[in-house]
């Protein structure tokens, strides 16, 4: 009988550990994580150039982008349409509907290469025209698709390791793109799974962990936003918490109602025009967004990196009215049509209402105030306070305000849903599965 039972426990060793077969999947998943990390350093490179492009050719010309906000996206939803079907917007609701589907034809479609390249292609040209978009978002879907094409080349055995896949993709994405390995799994876990199955978490784990190597062994051990160390002393300074997470939750709960009502589709005679001239449409959402452009100095342009970056340092005084119109200029870019994600322009809008709060509030540093202002609004858009918290406090490298950050984020959260009731990214994701439904 012991015998018998060594044999078995030898066999299932054997093909765990010596299968080759079993060895070339673990290969190309390994493989395919660090593809999608050396995938988001490339497309931050890339994002970099194109927000340099802009200012480049708009330096000294501030009508030209009255020209070139309404042509770029008016030539990107035309391309997202003809071309790329499937790329517009952030990316992450796709990526939560792949996960909730069963039909490997609808999967992949939605999660193909083609769309993955068009994400791309799209979102730096969006940036290089001026849109306030970012990455990230689009990051998550890349990563995705990649995980999903090198899953269909294994021939995985079944749904729950493709799914596996897929989230770990998606979770590689974040990790990579913000250089924050366990905002990548957290991620995972708060938004795009809403669970953590014991027979997901160890790919999604190795996921993070070989995608955050391949980033540190390529750009090093860097910050996102940089450095800071401020603190947010115990007493008076803590009228910061409430004062950030009104302001934050109201502004992003009002950001995420806009956009999913913007998806239910314009009433009326605007719906009409929308539905049968999107490409005109797109043409006078440029338009707006050059009209942002023009009151905000040209700060409400492109990802909010540079002006996030710049007020976590505390090297940089924008105008009180930043937040608000980087905020509307995030609105339009979205509901445009054009590819791209709102993570990097939405912690920017908060690190603006930070630090036009901390004018009125002389007892809080401006400094920690500008990160309760990111983890407030952030928490207040997405609706996910434990990852808002972990992201911020990882791309600061800033443990100090760790509880500060966490009562912000739940107290923004709180009043977010009084404004919209459901998660932004979720709601995205039953729409964009209805339309599929519907599609077939």
């Amino acid at each position: 009988m012991n015998t018998t039972r060594t044999v078995r426990v030898l066999r299932v060793l054997r093909y765990r550990y010596a299968s080759p077969k079993l060895w070339w999947r673990q290969g190309l998943f390994w493989g395919g994580a660090m593809l999608v990390a050396a995938i988001a350093i490339g497309f931050a490179s890339g994002a970099d150039y194109a927000g340099r492009l802009f200012r480049l050719m708009t330096d000294g010309r501030p009508w030209l982008p009255f020209l070139l906000a309404p042509a770029g996206l008016a030539i990107s939803v035309q391309l997202t349409r003809s071309v790329f079907p499937g790329a517009q917007g952030s990316g992450i609701p796709q990526t939560i509907a792949a996960l909730h589907l069963t039909d490997s034809a609808t999967i992949d479609r939605i999660l193909s290469l083609r769309v993955a390249v068009g994400k791309v292609v799209l979102t730096l040209l969006g940036l290089a025209c001026g849109a306030s978009i970012g990455r990230e978002g689009p990051t998550v879907q890349i990563g995705a698709a990649l995980m999903n094409a090198l899953g269909r080349a294994a021939r995985v055995p079944s749904v729950d390791v493709q799914r596996a896949l897929v989230l770990a993709g998606g979770a590689a994405g974040v990790s990579a793109a913000f250089n924050t390995p366990l905002a990548g799994v957290v991620f995972a876990i708060e938004e795009l799974s809403h669970s953590f199955e014991s027979r997901t978490s160890g790919t999604v784990f190795t996921a993070v962990i070989l995608a955050g190597a391949t980033t540190l062994a390529l750009l090093g051990n860097y910050t996102y936003f940089g450095q800071t160390s401020s603190d947010l002393p115990l007493g008076v300074a803590w009228i910061a918490v409430p004062a950030c997470s009104l302001a934050g939750g109201l502004l992003g709960g009002f950001f995420s109602w806009s956009l999913i009502h913007a998806a239910r589709g314009f009433r009326g005679k605007a719906g009409q025009f929308v539905q049968r001239h999107p490409v005109a449409f797109a043409a006078l959402c440029g338009l707006a967004l050059a009209v942002f452009g023009f009151v905000s100095g040209g700060q409400s342009y492109g990802t909010g990196y540079g002006q996030a970056r710049a007020l976590v340092a505390g090297a940089v005084h924008l105008p009180a009215a930043y937040a608000v119109l980087k905020c509307a200029a995030t609105i339009v870019s979205y509901i445009s049509g054009i590819p791209g994600g709102i993570f990097a322009p939405s912690l920017s809008v908060g690190a603006g209402i930070g630090a036009t709060l901390a004018k009125f509030i002389p007892a809080a540093p401006a400094g920690a105030m500008v990160l309760l202002g990111m983890v407030a609004y952030f928490s207040g858009v997405v609706q996910a306070p434990i990852t808002a918290t972990v992201i911020v406090m990882e791309m600061t490298d800033n443990q100090t305000v760790t509880i500060p950050l966490m009562a912000t984020a739940m107290l923004a959260f709180a009043i977010s849903r009084m404004v919209c009731t459901r998660p932004l990214y979720g709601a995205l994701a039953d729409r964009f599965l209805s339309a599929q439904t519907r599609g077939h």
